[in-house]
């Protein structure tokens, strides 16, 4: 997470990064519980749909949320380069929920038709202008089983924090997305 953390701290190279197709990819490093197994960097993202957009009163809506993991780099499986998240839910929900710390998890789907399903804790906080969402946990089941999974998102914070003030809606949330599988 160490390394999470110091990527997420370079939002702005990031943002540069992701818009100028200049590619930043790091070897996986040492972790404090092993190596690191899976790295997917920049220009990984994920969106996320409301429809009808949030409000700052819960409501019904349906949220869908699609994840794109790549470039990703495997010590164990090197065949595994890419992968997606595709969800939908309908849920009632405010813009005030997307700051809340909860359970999370959900299924990747790599580009070798192998999936990797992972548990755990989202915690989310306003850094800056960004909103920041920390996603730490276990792989349940599949490939990387066992081990601890790791992801930040960096996102743009001005129509949430609008949102949360009263003053506008939120129909989409776009972050970028660095991910690490680390062996237990």
């Amino acid at each position: 997470m160490n390394r999470l953390r110091t990527l997420r701290g370079a939002t702005a190279l990031s943002l540069f990064t992701a818009l100028s197709g200049v590619g930043l990819l790091a070897a996986p490093a040492s972790h404090a519980a092993g190596l690191a197994d899976l790295t997917c960097s920049l220009p990984s993202n994920r969106v996320t749909g409301f429809d009808p957009p949030l409000t700052l009163a819960a409501q019904p809506t349906h949220v869908t949320l699609a994840t794109t993991y790549g470039p990703c780099v495997s010590l164990s499986h090197p065949d595994i380069t890419s992968g997606s998240t595709r969800e939908t839910v309908d849920t009632t929900m405010s813009c005030l929920d997307l700051l809340a710390t909860g359970p999370v998890g959900s299924t990747i789907t790599w580009n070798t038709g192998q999936t990797t399903t992972w548990s755990g804790t989202r915690v989310t906080s306003v850094e800056g202008a960004d909103i920041i969402t920390d996603l730490t946990g276990t792989v349940t089941s599949g490939v990387f089983e066992g081990d601890v999974f790791e992801q930040v998102q960096v996102a743009p914070a001005t129509a949430i924090l609008a949102c949360e003030a009263g003053a506008g809606t939120v129909s989409s949330v776009n972050a970028t997305v660095t991910t690490e599988i680390t062996a237990a």
